[in-house]
């Protein structure tokens, strides 16, 4: 290593200790009483999307003329008892799942990396093990074994989808449980409230571990991308038993997941020092989040064309080209520009390992990157994709989801969830960073917007 590769690893032990917390509580999204609203309402939500998809031909469903508001409730939680309760058979897919990722993450090939210094721990450097790009294709070859052995039929996954949702919100409830009481148990819960609501929502631990698996990077890399990349592979299969050929919509569906899923998995080495990995605590928004509401709300585009015959929504040739080439295009810059930002923080701790995984896309690494040395020891990446715009990739990320949705065509709004949701979010995460950062950086973060202007999109916002 370099003497200023080791100057700068050096500083990082210097810089913020993420057991600590800075200053007064300050609550986050609504607070107890809006982390409550959040818990009780994303459940509600799936169940409601589902309903709409299953009883309503992909439509939202409103109260009847003449139906109450709480006659309306009680319909819809009649459907969920009829064709969403958690059978024995839905365990059986979720945690056989669940447990093949666990037994992959433990026993196939992969590459080790080391996370930035962690203060309370004597500024050791964690180590992760990473093999999802394995765990992809393994599974993969397994899945379509089983389908044309007659095992297990992919289009399962869609015949059973209400009750395997389900089994995957109760998941969550009990993984965020079981992490919150464990943290508060064996004495690893840090930056805590004191407000029972908020910490389990927030979370308690930092780096919870079980074994050789790091559960907040099995959550975030492998559950809810390998989850939608199995529902639209399970799609191709339905059509191909179905109707004898698959449509194009469908491809691109599959497509388009395998594009997200593949790069989670091969970059997955990249997003040890980030944010999310380092800092957030593991508790019910990261559980939840990964391995239920991601999963079970971004796939209707796939749930659309699974419930009708291709012919239904077929689009011109035309249309359908500009959205290869555009959700092509829109990934190259999400996969380099996550690829600039996370291997930069592992240049300056000198630790970066570059993977030759397919698709290799060029300027993925920028050499010699220019950025700003904070006070506080830190560095602000001023270089690459986002000398152009600071959240550049949240642009090619929100692109990406949006043809997700504009393949199945305008005749229901439930595929068009996911972009509208990620909007919003994009902009909340985007406002939550960057008063993070202000708080952090001081004045330093004054020059880095100044030296990087644009937020998502250059010259224009």
């Amino acid at each position: 290593m370099s003497s200023s590769a080791e100057k700068e690893k050096a500083q990082l032990k210097t810089r913020y200790d993420p057991t600590k917390q800075t200053g007064p509580i300050q609550y986050e999204f609504g607070g107890p009483i809006g982390n409550l609203s959040m818990m009780l309402g994303f459940p509600a939500l799936m169940w409601y999307m589902w309903a709409c998809y299953y009883h309503n031909d992909c439509q939202l469903m409103f109260p009847e003329q003449g139906e109450s508001v709480l006659e309306f409730v009680q319909r819809l939680y009649g459907y969920v008892l009829e064709g969403a309760y958690p059978t024995m058979l839905a365990v059986k897919i979720e945690w056989g799942f669940l447990l093949l990722q666990m037994f992959n993450y433990v026993t196939l090939p992969g590459i080790w990396t080391k996370g930035l210094p962690v203060p309370h721990l004597g500024n050791k450097c964690l180590d992760y093990y990473c093999n999802a790009v394995w765990s992809l294709y393994f599974t993969t070859a397994v899945a379509l074994v089983l389908h044309f052995t007659d095992i297990f039929k992919l289009n399962t996954v869609i015949d059973h989808f209400g009750e395997i949702m389900t089994v995957a919100i109760l998941s969550g409830f009990a993984f965020s449980f079981y992490i919150y009481f464990s943290a508060l148990l064996n004495g690893t819960a840090v930056r805590m409230s004191g407000n029972h609501i908020y910490d389990f929502f927030m979370g308690a631990p930092l780096y919870p571990r079980i074994g050789l698996i790091d559960l907040k990077m099995f959550f975030e890399v492998r559950l809810p991308w390998f989850t939608l990349y199995f529902l639209s592979m399970a799609l191709v299969m339905k059509q191909y038993e179905e109707y004898g050929y698959v449509s194009s919509q469908a491809l691109f569906g599959w497509y388009g997941t395998w594009l997200y899923a593949n790069a989670c998995a091969k970059g997955e080495q990249l997003i040890v020092p980030s944010w999310d990995m380092f800092y957030e605590k593991f508790g019910f928004m990261l559980i939840f989040w990964n391995i239920a509401g991601v999963p079970f709300t971004y796939c209707y585009n796939t749930l659309y064309m699974a419930g009708r015959d291709p012919a239904e929504y077929e689009l011109s040739t035309g249309y359908q080209i500009f959205l290869w080439i555009l959700i092509t295009v829109a990934h190259y810059f999400f996969d380099t520009g996550n690829s600039q930002k996370n291997s930069f923080r592992q240049q300056i701790q000198g630790n970066l390992k570059i993977r030759k995984v397919f698709p290799i896309l060029p300027y993925g690494v920028v050499e010699n990157p220019s950025y700003i040395k904070c006070k506080n020891g830190g560095t602000l990446l001023t270089d690459g994709w986002f000398k152009y715009a600071r959240k550049v990739h949240y642009t090619a990320d929100f692109t990406q989801n949006l043809c997700w949705a504009l393949i199945t065509g305008f005749n229901s709004p439930l595929p068009y969830f996911y972009p509208f949701f990620f909007f919003f979010m994009i902009l909340h995460r985007t406002w939550r960073d960057f008063e993070k950062c202000k708080e952090k950086y001081g004045e330093d973060w004054d020059e880095y917007c100044r030296r990087c202007p644009w937020v998502y999109f250059p010259y224009v916002f």
